[in-house]
């Protein structure tokens, strides 16, 4: 038995660090290398402090800020608590948050409660986390934005147009707007 226990132990010990730390490290490495940016979370810094991650939604209120998609996340935004609210579209729950969100984006808006509302704009993603919304949502909430910062429309749709990201690898998903980099964007031109 001793004779199998000392190979058994070297090959445990040998495949813990092989695979519990030299091959994270120069993963890490080569990340840090290649992508360091992105290797490090793609936060955004204003002044020398960060603010969030191109990654990660978090909430915006207000008037003069364009609003994220709903998050399911923990409070909201939480990225410890990220999962999508796990509700069925025959749900009650999930109908009657659906109603009340298209009321209050309505409202919030100037749109007619007719008018149709993009559905980001209703129901949280599936990490609840999602940082960009529909170039359709966007647009509605121009609108909003410009009249609370004192702001031409054309100006403000014009900085939503530049601020479009394309599919993911070309094909994948629908052109969106990143909600932080946009309200920075906003913010920036105040100076």
């Amino acid at each position: 038995m001793r004779r199998q226990l000392l190979p058994a132990l070297v090959a445990f010990l040998a495949f813990t660090v092989l695979t519990g730390i030299a091959y994270p490290l120069a993963v890490t490495g080569v990340a840090q290398v290649a992508f360091p940016g992105r290797a490090d979370g793609s936060l955004i810094e204003r002044n020398g402090e960060v603010v969030g991650s191109r990654l990660i939604g978090q909430a915006f209120s207000g008037a003069r800020y364009f609003h994220p998609r709903p998050s399911a996340a923990g409070d909201g935004y939480d990225a410890m608590a990220s999962s999508p609210s796990n509700l069925g579209p025959t749900n009650a729950d999930l109908v009657e948050a659906v109603e009340e969100r298209e009321a209050a984006y309505q409202r919030e808006n100037g749109l007619h409660p007719d008018e149709h509302v993009p559905i980001d704009a209703l129901t949280s993603s599936g990490s609840g986390l999602d940082p960009h919304i529909s170039l359709a949502n966007a647009r509605l909430q121009a609108s909003r934005v410009a009249r609370a910062r004192g702001r031409d429309l054309d100006d403000v749709v014009a900085l939503v147009d530049e601020h479009i990201e394309g599919r993911s690898l070309g094909f994948l998903g629908e052109p969106g707007v990143n909600v932080l980099e946009l309200n920075l964007a906003l913010d920036g031109e105040r100076g």
